[in-house]
């Protein structure tokens, strides 16, 4: 699925080719200006010199290392790298048990575990953009949400990727096996109206579920914060968060530490588009050859068009060419064989 459902929380302006990514809920953090490369452009480096450089296992390690406990719970999770990226080899059910057995009291840290999705379109944009590739790297899992992925990691590795993750599928099955253990839900993201609606459809599909609470995505400084004090007070098992990349990665960076509560925080995306019913998915066809973009292309052509245009392309060639099996000998000594 898409990763979309855009609250607000990073503005952006344009700047003739530059970006100017202003991330912060409630804290003032440095501009981070980052060259539009959708026309071959280099990135610029934060001393003003501009750089081809891409992300690279360097990036990754030093992540790894700064996040023991995410490594520690994830630890017997086998990873490929697709994109660049490293995924977590599991389908779909394999992804929701372990979601399940992740909020055990034995499994609960002081922290939330922190889940999030790459398709195609975020394959390219951590390429392009420092501040989005580095939100994904401190992930403690990423799940492959989309058929490309999936497809030319047959191709090019031999731990393949079993099957496309996407959260609108992976939220059904969770939340029946949480129907059925007892564990609860936050919902936090789109608007007012969206929010309502979707928490009133899963409500209905699953009403034994427990849905602690729910909040619309549009929130600020002071309201945000107490929000985020309230969700830790509910202490939900899961907190869906539905802001679009790379707003509800930023968010989880910036309250993790205010979650403590919290069992497992999932990104989401446009999760909430589908389950209020305001946006249908593909025909299943379409899913299973990787055409979903071009469906959806099809219902918004003024929105999407050329941001596929413009991503695809590139997508395509680091799905060819950042992808393969293992991490290199020097990373498997430096992390003693950890694949995360």
């Amino acid at each position: 699925m898409m990763q979309e459902q855009i609250s607000g929380p990073i503005s952006m302006s344009r700047d003739e080719d530059e970006r100017s990514w202003r991330v912060g809920f409630g804290r003032t953090v440095s501009t981070v200006r980052i060259r539009d490369t959708s026309r071959g452009g280099p990135t610029r480096s934060s001393k003003g010199a501009t750089s081809h450089r891409q992300p690279s296992e360097a990036d990754d390690l030093r992540e790894r290392r700064a996040n023991l406990i995410g490594r520690a719970a994830t630890a017997e999770i086998p990873r490929v790298t697709v994109g660049g990226l490293r995924l977590a080899v599991l389908d779909l059910e394999q992804t929701a048990d372990f979601m399940i057995e992740q909020v055990s009291p034995k499994r609960r840290a002081n922290r939330p575990l922190y889940l999030t999705s790459a398709n195609g379109e975020v394959v390219a944009r951590c390429s392009t953009e420092p501040l989005t590739d580095r939100l994904f790297r401190a992930a403690d899992l990423i799940n492959g949400d989309g058929q490309p992925l999936v497809t030319v990691s047959r191709i090019k590795s031999s731990r393949p990727l079993p099957e496309r993750v996407a959260t609108t599928d992976l939220f059904h099955v969770v939340a029946r096996k949480a129907e059925a253990a007892g564990l609860s839900f936050y919902m936090l993201g789109a608007d007012e109206a969206e929010n309502a609606a979707a928490v009133a459809n899963v409500r209905r599909m699953y009403p034994k579920l427990k849905i602690v609470g729910h909040s619309h995505g549009y929130l600020r400084g002071d309201a945000l914060r107490a929000k985020v004090d309230e969700v830790n007070a509910l202490a939900p098992d899961y907190l869906w968060v539905a802001l679009g990349v790379p707003h509800e990665q930023a968010f989880v960076e910036e309250f993790t530490p205010r979650l403590s509560k919290v069992g497992v925080i999932k990104t989401s995306g446009g999760l909430f588009n589908f389950l209020s019913g305001s946006r249908r998915r593909a025909p299943r066809w379409m899913q299973n050859v990787g055409l979903e973009w071009a469906w959806r292309v099809w219902l918004e052509p003024r929105r999407l068009l050329w941001r596929y245009l413009s991503t695809n392309p590139r997508a395509l060639y680091l799905l060819f060419n950042r992808s393969h099996s293992m991490p290199r000998k020097r990373d498997q000594r430096a992390t003693g064989g950890d694949s995360k």
